[in-house]
């Protein structure tokens, strides 16, 4: 039987993220292959996974990598099952590292970013093994690829929400972009402008404000412009360019993007949350 070396755990440790009494029973398994090593501590990932799946990840990180020229941005998730494990160099740097992937290979969707190799491993292996190391549900659950003249990104709340926000056009000053990255933070609207929202959710607003107007014993003849009446309240509420701006209630964020340029507006924006 070979003998199993520190030098050979340390190894198979960094490559693995394992602790150490995993990374040295599995070289012993294996009888010092490296290669099997690694192999015995994937299936233990795949076990625990397997054990864990139906746990809930409500804590995790939230990642925004921006190209050099600002006109392109990923924002990704990695979510787990608890703080502890979030807050660990290890996975932050998990998360860093996906997220630099998503940035350089912009994949076409989440399930294509996880099949991208790094050093002949998947980004999915890559997270099975993050399982085996930390015994919990680990996943990435979230990646948006966004592109515009320029892109402004902001995160919040112990890296928990993430912004990624694009402009029609480069913007002098540099508050303004990070301004309207914050207010999306704080005030998450639907969309951008009232013509963006979903057809099925103005109906389903025109039927809640319907309901609502009946509930309160309001005349059939009165539902509807009642009814319109609460619709144009909820796009104003939920609509990034009909809200009121967080650090000026006296204007619309469409007034404050004017007052600094005439043609300005927001093209594009994801918001992410691991907030429950």
């Amino acid at each position: 039987m070979s003998q199993v070396t520190t030098a050979d755990i340390t190894k198979l440790r960094k490559l693995t993220g394992a602790g150490m009494m995993d990374c040295k029973n599995a070289l012993t398994e294996s009888e010092g292959n490296i290669e099997k090593a690694i192999e015995i501590i994937r299936k233990k990932g795949q076990a625990v996974a397997m054990k864990r799946s139906d746990r809930e990840t409500s804590e995790g990180v939230v990642v925004i990598k921006v190209s050099n020229d600002s006109r392109q941005a990923a924002m990704i998730a990695l979510a787990c099952e608890t703080d502890f494990v979030a807050k660990t160099e290890g996975f932050i740097q998990l998360a860093n590292t996906i997220g630099e992937i998503a940035i350089a290979s912009k994949p076409a969707n989440l399930d294509a970013l996880k099949q991208i190799k790094v050093n002949n491993l998947t980004i999915a292996d890559l997270i099975l093994d993050k399982v085996a190391a930390t015994g919990e549900k680990t996943d990435v659950v979230y990646y948006e690829l966004i592109s515009a003249e320029q892109i402004f990104s902001y995160i919040h709340q112990g890296s928990k929400i993430g912004v990624i926000v694009g402009f029609n056009k480069m913007i002098s000053e540099l508050q303004v972009g990070k301004d309207i990255a914050m207010q999306i933070a704080a005030m998450n609207p639907v969309a951008i402008d009232k013509s963006d929202v979903p057809q099925q959710v103005v109906e389903k607003e025109i039927e809640i404000g319907k309901e609502q107007a009946r509930a309160e014993g309001k005349p059939d003849a009165m539902l509807e412009k009642i009814a319109m009446g609460k619709l144009n309240k909820f796009y104003n509420e939920s609509t990034l360019l009909n809200q009121e701006f967080v650090k000026d209630n006296k204007s619309t964020v469409r007034q404050y993007l004017q007052s600094k340029d005439k043609e300005l507006t927001v093209t594009i924006f994801k918001r992410c949350s691991l907030v429950m």
